[in-house]
């Protein structure tokens, strides 16, 4: 094997210079893997006067942070930002490199894992470190890259042993976020932006962006439903419920793909992960992609009329039965209560 500098990297992504809540949580994900392999974090940040950013990462455990800054940098641009992060991976070799699984982060990684020959998974719910015998080889601090797989049918561990640097994306919400409680002295390398021609070959004229207006992770109650339901008409009293108890709205791909719901509202691997203080879950299955985005949970409450249901494994209350029957009882006690 090649040989790697013993750190993780953290791609710490910014918009008009506003880091994602999915870098923190990468960098605290990124605290726990360096320390299981005795190694350093380091963040790398890029943007137009974005020092306050850089500083921050140090609050989520950071041991160093990579600064390139410079007013070329200021919008996210394919061309100059893979060049530099492919340079840098090329010059230091992390051994681990951990990108969100956003719009950007679905652009930069690949071309970046490509560039370099590194390892790459996508769309990853777990992440660890383990020393791992392959082929009758060990391998030190291997990174498992975990993921469901073959449509949501099985838990699949990825490792990529002959790669001397592995990368994976992480959705949003995925990685919890926890500031450090003593935040190391801050380590700032400011790294000069050299352009070259083929930086300019795009040039941004406009940017049109409209924010999500649905933030079901930060909601303390979600009522979720799924293709159980049948009909869009009886959908509605998934909202009914959630209105009675001051809830989201939320609900499952095959919900979603029905025109239950709108996507933004879709829980799961390829939807929202979120931890509620509670969350129903009606008419839903519980494949591995829905129960990846709702399993933290801290209580969840499953209606079924499948009491072989996979969502049952995770809930802390089921109750096998026909929704139809079971929310309006539900909402008629609670209106009760209230009284």
């Amino acid at each position: 094997m090649s040989t790697f500098a013993n750190e993780v990297w953290v791609f710490v992504e910014q918009r008009d210079g506003k880091p994602a809540d999915v870098s923190f949580e990468l960098l605290s994900k990124g605290h726990k893997l360096a320390a299981g392999m005795n190694g350093l974090l380091k963040s790398v940040v890029m943007g137009d006067g974005v020092k306050d950013i850089a500083s921050e990462t140090f609050r989520f455990g950071a041991d160093e942070c990579l600064l390139i800054d410079h007013p070329d940098l200021k919008n996210y641009k394919t061309l100059p930002y893979s060049r530099i992060l492919i340079e840098l991976v090329r010059k230091y070799t992390p051994r681990i490199v951990l990108f969100g699984a956003t719009v950007i982060g679905r652009d930069l990684a690949p071309r970046v894992a490509s560039n370099t020959r590194s390892g790459m998974t996508a769309d990853c719910t777990d992440l660890q470190i383990s020393d791992v015998e392959y082929l009758r080889t060990k391998y030190q601090n291997l990174l498992l890259q975990i993921r469901p797989a073959f449509g949501g049918n099985i838990i699949a561990t990825i490792i990529t042993p002959n790669n001397p640097t592995q990368m994976a994306t992480v959705r949003e919400g995925v990685m919890e976020m926890h500031p450090v409680e003593r935040q190391r002295e801050m380590k700032i390398t400011e790294i000069p932006y050299v352009p070259v021609d083929s930086d300019k070959l795009v040039t941004i004229i406009e940017q049109y962006r409209e924010e999500s207006k649905v933030n079901l992770k930060a909601a303390p109650i979600i009522v979720s439903g799924g293709y159980g339901l049948g009909t869009k008409q009886n959908f509605q009293l998934i909202h009914d419920l959630a209105h009675a108890i001051g809830g989201e709205v939320a609900g499952s791909r095959a919900a979603v793909d029905a025109g239950f719901i709108p996507p933004e509202r879709q829980v799961g691997q390829t939807g929202v992960t979120v931890r509620p203080k509670l969350y129903i879950a009606v008419g839903i299955s519980g494949a591995i992609q829905h129960r990846a985005g709702m399993q933290e949970a801290k209580k969840i409450i499953a209606i079924n009329s499948d009491p072989d249901a996979p969502i049952f494994q995770v809930s802390h209350y089921g109750i096998v039965g026909d929704a139809m029957d079971i929310l309006p009882k539900f909402i008629e006690a609670y209106k009760n209560k209230l009284k």
